[in-house]
């Protein structure tokens, strides 16, 4: 299936969650001189209108970015992500899908390799990619990012940043990412590996998380924010989280310290709460 176009839901609770742990994982590796690889497995179309009439039917920003960007207080991490969003954003209604915030925080000497299967997204993405310069340092393949992932572990840097976040479309993308999971560690173990994934009421979408631990005992972190409670009849998406194997060190206590006030901003009504667990051994 190839239905699901990102435009539709740019912008989101889930967005801001994903986008800000993306955010601080990728400052970690910038603190040391080594380069490394950012790999995308479901890019998207890199960049969105957020006036533009696929943002605009769903409205989905209005309780996410939109939030953000004109809260009156933030804690400093929260202040500082929402500059950066500020300053690497080309106009007022946009907002950047993970490749375009991986591109302008990486840096030179880093290399990024983008997969988008559905035609219409990939020329978006190709187009928008070009215009941010990423010229050869990046490459944007329309592939399929699951089989595209292990082709490219483990690489040749020794180090890397993948983001693995599929649209859940079809019950078979959560028993892909776990067998991808289980893929890229054997090739390549030390990777960071950020894997998004939707709270909803569906076994597979609450099964997901404990089979991650099981591929990483003693090195996870798993955040998630619920927004609102679940609907009384279990449909639609509560919440999202994020599920970091090989974690940076300081992520567990920056997040202790950010995702509360998030929540609170981000709350739709009074069952809005968060959840953060880590093992770091």
């Amino acid at each position: 299936m190839l239905s699901y176009r990102h435009a539709y839901h740019a912008g989101s609770h889930a967005d801001v969650l994903k986008h800000f742990i993306l955010w601080l994982t990728l400052d970690y590796f910038n603190r040391k001189d080594k380069p490394y690889w950012y790999i995308d497995t479901h890019s998207g179309a890199g960049l969105y209108r957020l006036d533009g009439s696929e943002a605009q039917k769903v409205g989905e920003y209005r309780q996410g970015i939109e939030r953000l960007m004109l809260a009156d207080t933030l804690p400093p991490l929260l202040e500082t992500f929402r500059g950066r969003l500020k300053s690497i954003l080309p106009q007022e209604n946009r907002y950047c899908g993970s490749p375009w915030l991986a591109q302008a925080h990486t840096r030179a000497g880093d290399k990024l390799r983008l997969f988008e299967l559905h035609p219409a997204d990939f020329a978006h993405l190709q187009n928008n990619m070009q215009a941010a310069g990423l010229k050869k340092r990046g490459l944007v393949r329309q592939e399929d990012g699951f089989a595209g992932l292990t082709a490219l572990l483990p690489p040749p840097t020794r180090r890397a940043v993948v983001l693995m976040d599929p649209p859940y479309e079809e019950k078979q993308d959560y028993a892909r990412v776990i067998k991808t999971v289980q893929a890229a560690q054997k090739r390549f173990a030390p990777g960071c590996y950020l894997i998004w994934y939707p709270c909803l009421s569906r076994e597979e979408s609450r099964k997901l998380p404990e089979q991650l631990k099981k591929l990483a005992p003693h090195h996870y972190l798993q955040a998630e924010l619920h927004v609102h409670t679940p609907r009384a009849d279990g449909f639609g998406m509560h919440g999202s989280g994020m599920f970091v194997i090989n974690p940076p060190y300081l992520l567990a206590q920056q997040l202790a310290d950010t995702l509360p006030a998030l929540c609170r901003l981000l709350a739709q009504d009074s069952g809005a709460c968060c959840h953060l667990d880590s093992r770091n051994d």
